[in-house]
């Protein structure tokens, strides 16, 4: 018989009672927590653009955001084998084992960070120069990606951190500790740039301190809990095979992330393509208006992932129960409510696409062009991706984590490098460099749900629960 654990006021019971409204209400605050996250980099674009007095500031920073995900996100997929194991413990009620994880991921957490950190500083120039990053902007895009890794292990703690404790149902928490960081580095992002002049060192900066400041949050709230996952810094240790399954379902994670975070590189190197006419003016027109549409796609895409989250914490729970046919309904639910918020939101930036460009660059014309283009392709079929996303979620939280890697590899990472090479290459406009988003979210979709179909075929129809009653 499983013992489950006395659950306190900010967690969620997955396992039990109607799903609809649980799934909405943890999307809702993961949503949130998404959208103050990206709320770094909004404001250090935003405050640069309006305050900064030069034009290649905004290009400078936006043409880093790849290049940091490449990197850091190697290491925060491991965070996703983290959410599943946790779930795990707390849908079968293991408090040892949960114990276990909790302080194995936390210390994998610290040496990532570290690991990021010596990484970034030593080979930034040089990826950047892989990149072919404009000359008017590299230095700066240097200066920034040097502070900016500088607070990697604050960053790979409180993500850690976060998905602890979100697989419990607790997503209130973080989103409460990145409403105080995010209003620190809007301040800290103002103070620099307009008072201190501090440009592009100044945001990078404010951002560093922001996640200093949700790391001691996250850290403190662990270690006051009263259940499974307290914290206790005498107890950090790697834990070998908690580590290996840690690594068993966040390595593929782990590494599409970075597969995918290479063929966005080589989509900035075709954007950095763009702007090579303009290398003798000092500006960027292209690489500006990109930067600024991809951080307004961003938040539509991060609204989208909450429910990723939600399909993975609540499939990684009911399966442990062996709750199978909630299993199945988390999916059917999840996908409907992606599918709304993607359209929606995808639609309200179509809307006001051009105003909320110029909130990002409010006078250069020429870059709002180049961005709305990009923003009217993308955001117009975001909701595709979302489909993806959410059937990746539940295929981990089963703990198949590597077909959706290999899909996922194949279908986004490989079709857009042939893309690239191929029909890019023949035809060299905008507009055709990011067409091969939605392409790709098509048919990496409909691989997905066919791996999906053929895998739960395997489980059970009833719940183990239902069937030992009978």
């Amino acid at each position: 018989m499983i013992c489950m654990p006395k659950r306190a006021s900010y967690e969620m019971d997955m396992l039990n009672g109607p799903l609809l409204g649980k799934i909405i209400r943890f999307s809702l605050s993961l949503m949130l927590t998404n959208i103050l996250q990206l709320l770094y980099n909004a404001a250090d674009l935003i405050i640069i653009g309006q305050f900064s007095g030069s034009e290649t500031s905004v290009a400078a920073v936006g043409a880093t955001g790849s290049l940091t995900n490449l990197i850091v996100n190697l290491f925060i997929g491991l965070s996703v084998g983290v959410s599943v194991l946790v779930a795990r413990g707390y849908g079968t009620g293991n408090r040892k084992a949960t114990q276990d994880i909790v302080h194995t991921s936390m210390t994998v957490a610290l040496i990532s960070g570290v690991i990021v950190l010596a990484v970034g500083m030593l080979l930034s120039g040089t990826f950047l120069q892989m990149m072919g990053t404009s000359p008017a902007i590299i230095d700066q895009s240097k200066l920034y990606l040097m502070i900016y890794f500088a607070g990697a292990p604050f960053n790979m703690i409180y993500n850690f951190g976060a998905s602890v404790l979100r697989a419990t149902g607790d997503t209130k928490r973080p989103l409460y500790f990145l409403t105080l960081a995010g209003l620190i580095n809007v301040v800290l992002n103002f103070i620099f740039v307009y008072y201190f002049h501090m440009d592009v060192a100044g945001v990078a900066l404010a951002t560093i301190i922001s996640q200093g400041v949700s790391a001691v949050l996250i850290v403190m709230c662990l270690m006051k809990q009263d259940g499974m996952c307290r914290l206790e810094p005498k107890k950090l240790r790697i834990d070998k095979d908690v580590l290996m399954q840690i690594i068993r379902i966040g390595l593929p994670a782990s590494i599409q992330s970075t597969l995918f975070s290479i063929s966005n590189i080589l989509i900035q190197s075709s954007i950095n393509s763009f702007d090579t006419v303009f290398a003798a003016s000092g500006i960027a027109p292209y690489t500006s208006g990109s930067a600024a549409s991809a951080n307004i796609e961003s938040f539509v895409y991060m609204s989208m992932n909450a429910f990723y989250q939600a399909s993975l914490n609540f499939t990684g729970q009911n399966i442990a129960a062996e709750k199978y046919r909630r299993m199945r309904r988390i999916l059917t639910l999840s996908l409907m409510c992606v599918t709304v918020v993607g359209a929606v939101m995808g639609g309200i930036c179509l809307l006001f696409g051009k105003q909320l460009l110029s909130v990002y660059i409010p006078n250069d014309l020429e870059a709002i062009g180049y961005g709305y283009r990009r923003l009217f392709i993308i955001c117009a079929t975001y909701w595709l991706c979302g489909i993806m996303d959410v059937v990746v979620g539940q295929l981990r939280g089963l703990g198949r984590s590597l077909v959706p890697m290999l899909v996922s590899v194949i279908g986004i990472c490989g079709f857009r490098i042939l893309w690239i090479n191929t029909i890019f290459a023949a035809y060299h406009t905008w507009e055709m460099l990011f067409i091969s988003y939605p392409v790709s979210w098509i048919l990496t979709s409909g691989a997905h749900l066919l791996c999906y179909f053929i895998i739960q075929r395997k489980l059970p129809k009833e719940d183990q629960n239902l069937v030992s009653q009978t």
